[in-house]
């Protein structure tokens, strides 16, 4: 599906426990600019008063008919049937809420709503990090190309997406992919967010500073002592970094091993992948050992960091070779190296996710 070139307008938005921001996208580009409403999380009247209204006001500017509405909104839900559960960040949601067949009603249109972290994951296979890296390959006159996707946000939580030749994997239960209770090897008594998240780097860093801090601190401060030589506590900042690279490392060879695919990066603290990616990449490939202590790589693929120009140079080669047919004169080509790829979004997590939702609502229209 070429999404660039399809001239069907989708209306948007994306809902966050503080704000709902409203918009329109044809052609896998925004419209119009994007309208701001307060998701009065606390008052479902309101809330729900604001989203009607929202995508009214978005309607009012548009010179052509949308075909659909399509967005990302926060789970537990029944996706499939537009049915909001339980949310932390919005209270009023709970007991379950017919956003979905609401919004149908009152527009008289198709409504898809889905997961952040799989409309993430569906942007960047259909309009981002897959086309773009398949692009690239032919230009590098290599054999390989890449049908699966999985996508990972890194931000205040720890969220996913799987996406397998176009086709986005939602699970029976609309929670496929919900990396964020896989477990961790690094502290095996939490689920994987607590080490891949906004708070994981805030607690390693706090228990390991000597200067005094508040609790507040935020990633990019910690980025800001890293990156100062002349700070105290730069070992404890590089070391909170390192850990949460471990800890991403160890999920995302988890979740390989079972996707064999490329896995993208996208959130607020993909800015500093300088700092976790090396640890991430060591635990990707590393080893496991036997019972009897022999060494095992932890996957079958090895895994390149491609926003690396040089490592995407060895990752796009062709490594292949000819071997012969036993009993012919014939021989045929063979790659025994299978490898993977991991790098940042380029579209940014937000731009992804607006992407995927117009992509989901055109293919499922």
């Amino acid at each position: 599906m070429n999404i660039w070139s399809d001239k069907r307008v989708v209306l948007t938005l994306d809902a966050g426990g503080t704000n709902f921001v409203f918009s329109a996208i044809k052609s896998g580009e925004e419209i119009v600019e994007p309208i701001r409403k307060p998701s009065n999380a606390d008052c479902l009247d309101q809330c729900l008063k604001n989203v009607i209204d929202g995508f009214q006001e978005v309607l009012n500017i548009l010179e052509e008919k949308p075909v659909a509405i399509s967005f990302a909104f926060p789970g537990p839900a029944d996706y499939k049937n537009g049915i909001i559960g339980d949310l932390p960040n919005l209270p009023a949601f709970r007991g379950g809420i017919a956003l979905g067949p609401m919004l149908k009603e009152h527009f008289n249109m198709p409504v898809f709503i889905n997961n952040d972290g799989d409309l993430f994951a569906y942007g960047e296979a259909l309009g981002g990090v897959l086309p773009e890296i398949n692009k690239r390959l032919k230009l590098a006159n290599s054999p390989k190309r890449y049908r699966n996707l999985v996508g990972v946000t890194l931000g205040t939580g720890f969220g996913g997406g799987l996406v397998h030749n176009d086709e986005l994997f939602t699970g029976d239960n609309s929670i496929a992919t919900e990396v964020w209770l896989t477990s961790s090897r690094v502290f095996p008594e939490r689920f994987a967010e607590e080490g891949i998240s906004t708070r994981a780097i805030q607690r390693e860093f706090l228990e390991r500073a000597s200067g005094k801090y508040a609790n507040e601190l935020m990633p990019k401060d910690v980025y800001d002592i890293a990156m100062d030589a002349n700070n105290a506590d730069q070992k404890a900042a590089l070391e909170s970094f390192s850990i949460f690279g471990k800890c991403l490392g160890d999920s995302l060879a988890n979740i390989l091993t079972i996707t064999d695919g490329i896995a993208v990066l996208g959130g607020g603290l993909t800015g500093a992948h300088d700092l976790y990616m090396p640890a991430a990449l060591e635990e990707m490939n590393g080893k496991y050992h036997t019972a009897s202590g022999e060494d095992l790589p932890r996957l079958v693929q090895k895994v390149y960091n491609i926003d690396n120009e040089s490592e995407f140079e060895e990752f796009a080669a062709d490594q292949s070779k000819e071997i012969a047919i036993p009993g012919t004169d014939k021989t045929i080509k063979y790659d025994p190296n299978p490898r993977l790829a991991v790098c940042s979004s380029k579209l940014g997590a937000s731009k992804a996710i607006g992407i995927g939702a117009y992509a989901f609502a055109l293919k499922n229209l």
